[in-house]
């Protein structure tokens, strides 16, 4: 998003061939500017003035107060400065390692700063020269710091940027100095300040109430005269983001409901009534009223566009069909999509069971398997006798489940009423609009079994209402799960034989597929399926990963179904659909190779019938941090809490993919620590679009 939208009532070009917007200025016609320069800012996506002003420091230092050679800790991150009295560069192996040494002191001792195998370094210092050093020692006799961040203090008439202040350190590329593009900045803040202008004067009204203009903003986040003033403008400037991200979403809402009439889906329940009467089983009360809420969306005056929410094993297939039901009772069809061909194969097997005894044509549309044409369902016998007001022909009465192959042209079904779309995260935001397309604005339900924390629910799909299935099936047993280092591998196989013995099954699961490192101790499914097939004789293996052909895929999950497979080891691939109650041990290795929403995934594979399961995440977790994720795993079942933890632990852009979730960029916001601006922002944008 721009600084500014409306800048050009506020300035004056000085020149005839500038552009409007001074903002879009070439950061090449700035002062000191020139080609070499221009194009070390380009890597770093450095183009216009407004990139440049939007460039956000990485840090700041405060060179107020430094810490003397003599007082600097060891493992502690210090800034503190001194006069190089000594540098040189030692190199061996004929020049192929080398290390550039230089020796700075202060007064009270002697620092060390060294840097392997970088010999262009020694370009950059001479002895004499004052210097920053910024880093953490790592070693006290003699003090020495490897690889720290250094600038070399220069005299000149710009001193006061640099010294005797909040600092700002920015981001970087080889050959672009710290202090010369701090002094950019400051010399495009002194010359830009004045045309910054509100992006949405309305909203911005409001805002400086309680804080800073955006122009005011931008001069704390990069010179601050106090380092409160940082949190203060990084909280405006992100208000910025959400707040134009905000207007996107709920304009598309806006429009979508302006334009369209909802299809007549609400149904009449006889199809729903005969369903859940050969079910088997009650439906819990949080499947009941989210089915009241989508009910409600589908006799609407819009179409509906929902999103629901339910923990691994909570009953969202189930929801799934009844909401089917009520577009077929209608007279419409019904197209579900699945990320992989074993999860749509799976939904075609559970909704030919449930669905087909009532009259009800189930298709399945993958890319190895089409059960029907497409073009043979325009006229057929109706699912009841209720018919499209809309259409002469029969009312149709199918279901088409299947993969990326519903998104191609060749799929056209006619009459399409309901969409449903299966763990939404897997797909990209066009291929949900792809399909949506197909139909007349159909009615949309869009499923996750990964829970979404609510700031990335507001922004990721702001455009749905939300539905949350918060309550698991009665009957089912517990889930422990259980933190091992490697070492313990054999206990662990030991543990696994007694409970096949005792009849139940198990899923192993490895990050690779066949490339093993054996260097970080990172395994692959297919050298390990041949070295357990010895191990573990004489039980009978299975294996599974996203190389192997449908037809095999099929017929390892149809043996493991039957329970003539003890164990099915596999990549990641199960992570969604595949349903073996009788499965009760999920052993995962390496399992700090994987992000916590999909080890939650992965544990939700068991624990769906009655007997206690047991999740084993065996890893090597080498720092605090991958200590800390897995431990999150030992102390909660709880999808929400997990998938609040691995936002702030990996951001959005590794938890959904920035692609997949069709989010831009936020410089300033942070989906994982911004939840109340991000409220205040649909707040605001609300308002403004309602005007």
């Amino acid at each position: 998003m721009g600084i500014s939208n409306r800048a050009d009532n506020l300035y004056k070009p000085a020149m005839p061939d500038a552009p409007t917007n001074p903002l879009l200025t070439p950061i090449a016609a700035l002062r000191g500017v020139g080609p070499e320069r221009a194009a070390q800012l380009a890597k770093i996506k450095l183009h216009t003035v407004e990139d440049l002003l939007l460039h956000r420091p990485r840090r700041h230092e405060d060179r107020r107060h430094f810490r003397s050679i003599a007082e600097l800790e060891l493992g502690v991150a210090s800034t503190t400065r001194g006069k190089i009295v000594a540098c040189g560069l030692k190199k061996w192996q004929q020049g192929r390692k080398s290390v550039f040494e230089l020796v700075a002191e202060d007064g009270s001792g002697r620092l060390h700063c060294r840097w392997w195998n970088l010999p262009f370094m020694q370009n950059y210092f001479k002895v004499g020269d004052e210097l920053f050093v910024f880093g953490k020692p790592n070693s006290l006799k003699p003090r020495t710091i490897d690889h720290p961040e250094t600038e070399v203090i220069e005299p000149g008439e710009e001193v006061s940027i640099h010294i005797d202040r909040v600092a700002p350190i920015y981001p970087l590329t080889e050959g672009l100095p710290q202090r010369w593009l701090r002094s950019l900045l400051w010399r495009t803040l002194e010359q830009f300040e004045p045309v910054v202008a509100e992006p949405y004067p309305d909203i911005s009204a409001k805002l400086i109430k309680t804080r800073p203009t955006r122009a005011n903003a931008l001069r704390m986040i990069h010179f601050p005269a106090e380092l409160t003033d940082i949190e203060i403008a990084r909280q405006r400037l992100a208000l910025d983001e959400f707040i134009g991200l905000q207007l996107a979403i709920q304009s598309r809402r806006k429009k979508l409901e302006a334009g369209t009439r909802g299809l007549p889906c609400a149904g009449d329940n006889h199809l729903i009534r005969q369903f859940l009467a050969a079910l088997g089983f009650k439906l819990t009360a949080a499947q009941t009223r989210v089915l009241r809420e989508i009910r409600h969306d589908m006799g609407a005056a819009h179409p509906m566009r929902r999103l629901l929410q339910g923990d691994v094993g909570s009953g969202k297939t189930v929801v799934a069909a009844c909401t089917a039901l009520m577009a077929l009772e209608s007279g419409f069809n019904v197209a579900l999509m699945a990320p992989t061909e074993i999860l749509a194969e799976q939904l075609h097997e559970n909704f030919s069971r449930w669905l087909q005894p009532l009259g009800v044509r189930v298709d399945l549309q993958t890319g190895s398997k089409k059960t029907a044409n497409v073009e043979a369902t325009k006229v057929g016998p109706p699912a009841s006798g209720i018919r499209n007001p809309a259409s002469t022909s029969p009312a149709p009465s199918s279901v088409f489940i299947g993969t990326h192959a519903l998104i191609q042209g060749s799929f056209m079904p006619p009459n399409l009423g309901l969409v449903i779309i299966d763990e939404q995260h897997k797909f990209g935001v066009t291929q949900r609009e792809t399909l949506v397309r197909k139909g007349r604005y159909p009615h949309l339900l869009v499923m996750t079994a990964t829970p979404i924390p609510r700031t990335l629910g507001l922004t990721l799909y702001g455009d749905l209402d939300s539905s949350v299935i918060d309550e698991l099936p009665a009957g089912r047993g517990r889930i422990k799960t259980f933190v091992r280092d490697s070492d313990k591998l054999p206990k662990v196989w030991d543990f696994i034989r007694g409970k096949i013995a005792e009849g139940r099954q198990a899923y192993v699961v490895y990050p690779r597929v066949e490339d093993a490192d054996t260097m970080s101790g990172v395994k692959a499914v297919k050298v390990e399926f041949e070295k357990l097939q010895k191990t573990l004789a004489p039980l009978h293996l299975g294996l599974l990963h996203g190389r192997v052909r449908s037809e095999e895929k099929e017929r390892v999950m149809n043996e493991f179904r039957a329970n003539r497979l003890h164990v099915l080891l596999a990549t990641s691939v199960i992570e969604v659909g595949v349903d073996v109650p009788n499965a009760t041990i999920m052993l995962v290795e390496n399992a700090e190779q994987f992000g916590l929403a999909q080890l939650h995934q992965l544990r939700g594979r068991i624990g769906r019938g009655a007997h206690d399961s047991y999740c084993i995440l065996m890893a090597s977790a080498k720092t605090d941090e991958a200590r800390q994720r897995l431990k999150v795993m030992e102390e909660t079942n709880d999808g929400f809490r997990i998938a609040e933890e691995d936002l702030k632990l990996r951001g959005p852009g590794e938890l959904l993919g920035q692609r997949q979730s069709g989010l831009p960029p936020l410089r300033f916001g942070d989906l994982a620590e911004d939840r109340d601006l991000v409220e205040q922002a649909r707040r605001l944008a609300a308002e403004h679009l309602a005007g």
